[in-house]
């Protein structure tokens, strides 16, 4: 998160290769600090919410800046799904906590898929901005493609997992006397 005000900075001045190179560093120090903390089992359960919570806030801030500012490159409707997807997942996941007293929000193969497409959507739309050459211009595509299905899928297979959890949860008290 210490990375998000610098790079939104570079992006707003145009500085495409500070904001890049901070973009790079920033996915390089989290994954650096996960595997730290599972090596030397140093992960703590305010961690494990963080984490998470810390690379939503950065992908959806780069997806809102970049269709601020690059509207050719990150049309709209690619940010509103991804916004749409977080939101929804983050209330539902307060109100099941608060209610039901569900923690286990693990992220499934749909929602890993769904955080590398979005990585990489980025990533190669900060590159095309620094190189503007056609592969990279194809790999954004792409990416922004395969980034709009897995935020659907992702959401759709949460919604199911969920319910299923949910329901797992509440029938055993019902079974209760």
């Amino acid at each position: 998160m210490i990375f998000l005000p610098f790079i939104v900075i570079n992006l707003l001045k145009h500085d495409f290769r500070w904001a890049l190179a901070l973009f790079v560093l920033a996915g390089l120090s989290d994954g650096l600090d996960g595997l730290l903390a599972r090596t030397l089992h140093q992960q703590t359960l305010l961690g494990q919410y963080l984490d998470p919570i810390a690379d939503k806030l950065l992908m959806s801030t780069m997806f809102l800046v970049l269709s601020i500012e690059q509207r050719a490159l990150v049309p709209w409707k690619y940010t509103i799904v991804v916004f749409s997807r977080d939101i929804s997942i983050l209330l539902v996941s307060g109100v099941l906590f608060m209610i039901a007293g569900l923690r286990d929000f693990r992220p499934s193969i749909f929602g890993k898929a769904n955080t590398f497409a979005q990585v990489a959507a980025i990533f190669f739309v900060l590159l095309f901005l620094v190189e503007p050459i056609v592969l990279v211009h194809i790999a954004t595509k792409v990416f922004l493609q395969a980034t709009f299905i897995f935020t659907i899928l992702s959401a759709v297979h949460y919604a199911l997992l969920v319910q299923y959890r949910l329901h797992q949860h509440v029938a055993p008290r019902a079974l209760k006397p």
